[in-house]
Parts: structure tokens; sequence; C-alpha cells
């Protein structure tokens, strides 16, 4: 299959999953890595290899990546994207999964999201948030839960919202699934949802759940 994107992609678990699917799905992926000749760091990524994922130094890979997917620590982010330079991110796709943590549970961002903290860094480089409430298990298979689940997006720039809607409907999720929640601002509801999400996953015991948003039925409203 001809690759609709080059994907350049974070190296730890939720980039390599996502790397993977988008790979299966025929696109170009390129995981961005601070060290891409480590042989250590090449046998943790052995499978991706093997599927034809390249690992290159993450300047390099954002070189020519027209999308670069952020599934970095939230904490570290802004600062991996700094070294990249703003010059080559900008007009650059950044998917942002990212949520940023504090050692006590507590967000590193209280006041704003991650995505947020990105846009205002580099504001010419199109942010769109998304796949953050959910497991990375379940970015990649929507058809493991028992029914439908809602993905959201948030980003400024309405070109770069429909890239990423494209990329989410490869990783198997239906259009109908995915709702455009505005501006970037909205990004915080997204990331703020992490809280509520740890609170779910102990009460269940799964991080592999989705949550959906019901509408009033149409049949039945009077208004």
């Amino acid at each position: 299959m001809t690759p609709s994107h080059h994907l350049q992609s974070g190296a730890r678990a939720v980039g390599q999953a996502l790397a993977s699917a988008w790979a299966r799905a025929g696109h170009d992926v390129v995981v961005g890595s601070r060290r891409p000749d480590d042989p250590e760091r090449r046998a943790e990524l052995g499978e991706l290899l093997t599927s034809g994922v390249r690992v290159e130094g993450c300047a390099a890979a954002a070189a020519h990546a027209g999308v670069l997917v952020n599934a970095t620590p939230g904490t570290a982010s802004v600062a991996l994207l700094r070294a990249i330079g703003a010059p080559a991110l900008a007009g650059k796709i950044v998917l942002d999964v990212g949520v940023g943590f504090l050692e006590d549970g507590s967000l590193s961002h209280p006041d704003v999201s991650l995505g947020e903290e990105i846009q205002r860094a580099f504001p010419e480089t199109r942010v769109v948030k998304t796949l953050c409430t959910i497991d990375r298990k379940v970015m990649v298979a929507p058809d493991s839960l028992e029914g439908p689940s809602t993905v959201f997006l948030s980003g400024e720039d309405a070109e770069a919202k429909r890239v990423v809607r494209g990329l989410v409907t490869d990783l198997g999720w239906a259009d109908d699934a995915l709702l455009d929640l505005g501006g970037i601002a909205s990004a915080r509801g997204q990331g703020h949802f992490s809280l509520l999400f740890m609170g779910i996953a102990t009460a269940t015991g799964t991080y592999e759940f989705g949550i959906r948003v019901v509408l009033p039925d149409a049949a039945g409203s009077t208004s």
C-alpha cells in the first residue's frame, strides 16, 4: 500500500503501539529516538524494525515527516520538541497523545493541557490533541471493547484535524466515533480526564475501557 503520510512517532510503549498499527495500515513510519544506533534500544524495538519501521534521530525523523506523533512523557515533551527546533516544526502537524504527571500523580499542567503548552511553544506548528483518553491497547484495537466508544479531537487547524481524523480511523475507529471538541483550549478536558481514567481503572481493575458520549434520543425529544 502506498503510504498517505510519513509519520514520526515517540519510541515508548504508546508510540510503539501506534507505530506498529500505522505501519500495518500502510503508512511510512519512522520512530524518533535519542539513541537510534544504540544496540539495546534497537533490540527493544525489534518487532517494529522487522515490520519495516525505521529508527532515526529525532531531528532527522522530524525533517521529512508530515505528521509527528508526540507520545513522549508529558513532563519532557516541550523540551524534547525544542531540541528539534521550532523552524523544523513549522507547518508540521503534531498529533499529541501525551499527558504530564508529577511523582505524586498530579498533572504537570494543572491549568492548561499539554497540547496547549506545545501550541504556545510552537505557534507555527499545527497541534491536534487526541487519543489520550484511552489505553494504548484500546487505541489500536477499538473492536476489543464490548460497544462503541468516543475519541476526541482538539486543535486550531481544520486541515490538520482532517488529517489526524484519517489517521485515527486507520487504527480501526469509525469516523462517527470521533468528536471534534473545537480549539486547542478544549484539550484541557482530554488531559484532565486522565485523573478520572485512573479512578475508573482502579474501580474496574483494567485500563482497557472506553467512554462514550450519549446524546438524547431524537425520536423522544420535544425540543
